[in-house]
């Protein structure tokens, strides 16, 4: 599924237009995007939570050249943990 699937899907749930759900999961992408810039978690109960999580510098190998070793530097990653509704739903 696809932006614009999930937008028609969303407006059909809620009795909107397409539009409307377009804005709506662009606006709410946009915020948990800006809370996890912040360093914030962001939960939404039955879902799940989206974090930062922070990864170590570590020593990887070359693609290209698989004997040369190549350092990677520490970044921070998006995270997300699905909660008890969101599993409960898949295994079902």
């Amino acid at each position: 599924m696809n932006k614009v699937e999930l937008a028609d899907a969303v407006a059909q749930k809620v009795g909107g237009t397409r539009g409307d759900a377009e804005k709506v999961i662009a606006a709410t992408v946009e915020v948990i995007s800006e809370q996890l810039k912040a360093g914030n978690e962001v939960t939404i109960t039955g879902f799940g939570s989206f974090s930062v999580s922070h990864r170590a510098a570590r020593t990887g190998v070359n693609p290209q050249n698989p004997t040369e070793k190549i350092q990677i530097g520490a970044t921070k990653v998006p995270k997300f943990k699905a909660g008890k509704g969101l599993k409960d739903a898949v295994r079902s």
